[in-house]
């Protein structure tokens, strides 16, 4: 899409900053499509591989197995960039404070979306526990963005440059008592925490650097309004900067990742442990890794990708929906699946539902074709909710 809408100055914190409501770009529905088929895949694995079983740790994983965790890694830091984009580029027909507002009341909808139907889709069952997962990590983002949007956008792109680049100075930091180890768990160190009362909560998206993936994304948002031509650059160009970045501190291993990376007996798994970066929470490198080929996706699917981008371009236009309807539809295929060839299936009712008995897990050929199973049941719900938003959005 070439032509988004043409900005005016600002006259004041509560003037409208556009002089016409900002479509949809193209690119960024594209991309974020391609980011949400993506994710099934490693969420059907969880149902349906064998769940004791770490892709990421060397000793025991193979090549494969590795690299269908490793492209699932682009999911989540694409997304919350896109977010961060897409706020900046609504915001446009909004007074500031408007955008705020929208902003809190978005991000506290997330949040409760992931603990009731979220919390229910995911384990077919209620655990009484207060998940700190990924629409918890984008609900809070959103929530600092509502505060952050009323600095100059360079100060905000800045500080989210800041986070993203410095946080893993803090690595070492282990507060003392019950209070400070839980606040700190919901700002930098995921796990499990207990709030006073005894209520658990597992954090796996602590805020810091989400904040700051979504505060870059919401100062990139300009971006979009420039020719063509200068915006695929400057994409382009991020992209290669930030990949260049993670190339050259990764082989230098002073800093960025907590996990050095090392030579191992064969140069394939050499190659894996260069690309094996942290993300609970997100390194440096783990960001620059796959935040710089999400620039270049955008510059490269800002020139559309003709009928293979349909389906995308849907699945892209109502990401919520798709990612909590991918959950029972994964975790019901995976209960059928095991009821039909007489395996057990009490733990998948269970917190967490991802701990599989012995002998369980499918092959990673059975795992990829449940994924386009999944993927293609989930495209026609998807295309009539599209449709059906649509239809409100315009009788109004």
């Amino acid at each position: 899409m070439d032509h988004p809408p043409n900005f005016e100055p600002s006259t004041g914190d509560d003037a409208p900053r556009a002089v016409e409501p900002p479509t949809r770009v193209e690119s960024i529905d594209l991309l974020r499509g391609i980011v949400m088929v993506v994710m099934v895949l490693d969420h059907v694995r969880d149902f349906f591989g064998d769940s004791k079983l770490d892709p990421t740790n060397l000793s025991v994983t193979t090549p494969a197995l590795f690299l269908t965790r490793w492209i699932t890694h682009f999911c989540a830091p694409t997304f919350i960039l896109l977010a961060g984009v897409s706020a900046s580029l609504s915001g446009a027909r909004r007074t500031r404070s408007e955008e705020s507002w929208h902003l809190v009341k978005r991000g506290l909808w997330l949040i409760f979306l992931e603990q009731t139907l979220g919390n229910i889709f995911m384990f077919f069952t209620y655990p009484h526990v207060v998940l700190g997962l990924i629409l918890w990590g984008i609900g809070w983002s959103m929530i600092a963005l509502a505060g952050l949007i009323y600095l100059p956008r360079c100060v905000v792109g800045g500080m989210g440059v800041a986070m993203i680049a410095l946080h893993n100075l803090f690595d070492g930091v282990q507060p003392q008592g019950e209070i400070a180890q839980l606040i700190w768990s919901f700002l930098h160190a995921p796990g499990m925490r207990f709030f006073p009362g005894g209520l658990p909560i597992l954090v796996g998206y602590p805020l810091i650097p989400w904040v700051g993936v979504m505060a870059v994304g919401y100062a990139l948002g300009p971006i979009f309004s420039r020719p063509a031509e200068i915006r695929r650059r400057l994409l382009f160009r991020l992209g290669l900067s930030a990949i260049a970045g993670f190339v050259a501190l990764r082989w230098l291993n002073v800093y960025g990742d907590p996990g050095p990376w090392m030579v191992q007996a064969n140069p394939a798994f050499t190659v894996l442990s260069f690309l094996n970066c942290q993300k609970y929470p997100p390194s440096l490198l783990y960001l620059l890794m796959t935040l710089g080929p999400a620039f270049i996706g955008l510059a490269i699917l800002d020139r559309g990708i003709g009928r293979l981008g349909i389906p995308l371009r849907t699945i892209g236009q109502v990401p919520l929906f798709f990612y909590l309807l991918q959950w029972p539809f994964a975790h019901g295929l995976a209960v059928l699946v095991a009821a039909l060839q007489g395996d057990p299936i009490g733990w998948m009712f269970e917190f967490p539902p991802f701990q599989s008995p012995i002998c369980y897990g499918h092959s990673l050929a059975t795992v990829y074709l449940f994924w386009v199973i999944t993927v293609g049941l989930l495209y026609y719900p998807s295309l009539r909710y599209r449709d059906w938003r649509r239809l409100r959005r315009d009788s109004r």
